[in-house]
Formats: C-alpha cells, structure tokens, sequence
C-alpha cells in the first residue's frame, strides 16, 4: 500500500471512530438504552433488576466510547504524521465522519434523511474536495526550495538564479570545507611562528 493510499485510509478509519464514538455517546443517554435493557433483563428472567442492567448497559456504552475516541485520535495522528497535509487529511477525516455518522443514525436511531439533507452534504463534500485541490495547486513557497531539493523534489539555485546540479552543491560544500581546514592550518602556523619568536628572542 503506498504512503497517499495509507494516509487516506487512516483519515476514513479516524472518521468512522469518530462517528461510533458519538453514537456511543448518545447510546449513554438516550431513552432508547433503557427499551434495550429491559429488553435483556427480560431475556436473561432478571425482571426485578433491570435497572441494574440498565446501568451496566449505560457503563458499557460510555466505556465504548472512550475507546473509540482513544482509537480515533491515535489514527488521526497517524494519518497527519503520514499524509503530505493537514488540510486534505482533515477534510478526509470530516467527510467520513459526516457520512458514516448519518448512517448510523438512520439505522440505530431511525433519524430521517429528507432530499434536503443530501444536498447539503454533496455541497459540504464538494466544497472539502475543492479546498483540498487548491491546496494541491498552490505553488511551493520559495522558503521550501531548499528543502525540497535536499529531498530530490527540487533545484537549488546560484545567486543569478540559474540552476545548479548536485555535483555543482558537492563541490561547492566540498570547497567551504577545505576553506575551513586551511584557515585552520594558517591559524595552527601562526601559533608556531609566535612561538619560534619567543624562543629566539
């Protein structure tokens, strides 16, 4: 799988933690946990202790969402770490979450999803899409060609800004260095020299 794909589906897997961890959230309060507790306390024949089920149940669903929310964070970070910006694995993350979150609520909580609704998350997507592009499209800032051309991705340039080559930087690190090493030997000489003089006067 190559860096972009992994970036990606990070982003998605963070965003689709993010909107069980809101379900989870929900499911800790809402009424609908308490049908569902009875429910299993009459199963399970613990027909006097359903609000202990119902406790536990709410306990379950709170400690659910904790981990969610550690996982999300932890794949967020990851996805920022690998993706090459902050803006477009965001708008990944954002999108994901929006989408899978109104899934979610349509299934569980039978939350309705009128034309209206899916409109408006086409424009949000297609909005997050276009941001994320102009990104993509905006020129490096010439703060970054110096570290662009150490990575391979770009040229340094002289001072009349013509391109040089690598060998061109080679040997001009390689004519500093020895510049360095002979006012060095100079400096070494001239200590020597002070020394003689001393000793012959």
């Amino acid at each position: 799988m190559s860096r972009k794909s992994q970036w990606i589906v990070l982003a998605v897997a963070s965003g689709a933690c993010a909107a069980f961890n809101g379900v989870f959230a929900k499911l800790t309060t809402t009424e609908l946990t308490t049908s569902f507790a009875t429910g299993i306390a009459n199963i399970l024949g613990l027909g006097k202790g359903e609000k202990v089920v119902e406790v536990v149940i709410r306990g379950m669903f709170f400690g659910l969402n904790l981990i969610f929310n550690g996982i999300m964070w932890a794949l967020f970070t990851k996805a920022l770490a690998r993706g090459t910006s902050t803006t477009q694995v965001s708008i990944i993350n954002t999108s994901s979450n929006f989408m899978i979150t109104a899934v979610l609520g349509f299934i569980i909580f039978s939350e309705s999803l009128p034309p209206l609704w899916w409109l408006g998350a086409a424009m949000l997507v297609a909005g997050n899409v276009i941001i994320g592009r102009r990104e993509e499209d905006e020129p490096a800032k010439d703060g970054d060609d110096h570290v662009r051309a150490e990575n391979g991705d770009g040229a340094y340039t002289d001072e009349g800004g013509e391109l040089l080559t690598n060998e061109d930087v080679e040997l001009d690190e390689g004519m500093d260095a020895r510049r360095g090493k002979q006012d060095e030997d100079d400096v070494l000489q001239l200590d020597l020299d002070d020394e003689e003089g001393k000793t012959v006067s």
